[in-house]
């Protein structure tokens, strides 16, 4: 099932998905060995794990930083590894409401997050949202 898919055709690929989906989100511009420990960990928790890829404007904007990588050659290098069944490409997004969209399409029964993220309160929201942890 890895597939790297924008987030417009998200709602119709896991329309009939009747498996435990486990969310996370994140840049990962130079994957490290943080990033491979973190995915593994996260994908022992469901059964297919979806990654929603920030996009090239994000870096730019919110992380003051030029990517290393395009959002595609994030994409493939993620896609690439085996514990990674999907790659949601993300536009830019700006507002907390349209992180809430991303999520309500997904409706994933977990969202993993790092210690100390920085958006642990939002994204404990959102999980409440679609009733995942």
């Amino acid at each position: 099932m890895r597939n790297i898919v924008p987030l417009e055709e998200v709602g119709t690929f896991f329309k009939d998905l009747n498996k435990k989906k486990v969310l996370v989100g994140g840049c990962f511009d130079l994957v490290h060995y943080g990033h491979l420990q973190f995915l593994k960990k996260a994908k022992k928790q469901g059964e297919v794990l979806i990654i929603c890829l920030e996009s090239d404007e994000f870096i730019k904007r919110k992380k003051n930083k030029v990517s290393f990588h395009t959002q595609t050659q994030r994409a493939e290098i993620l896609a690439a590894f085996h514990m990674v069944d999907v790659v949601v490409l993300l536009p830019f997004l700006s507002t907390d409401e349209e992180y809430f969209q991303v999520v309500q399409t997904v409706r994933p029964q977990i969202i993993a997050v790092t210690e100390g993220d920085s958006q642990l309160k939002n994204k404990q929201k959102q999980a409440a949202l679609v009733g995942a942890e």
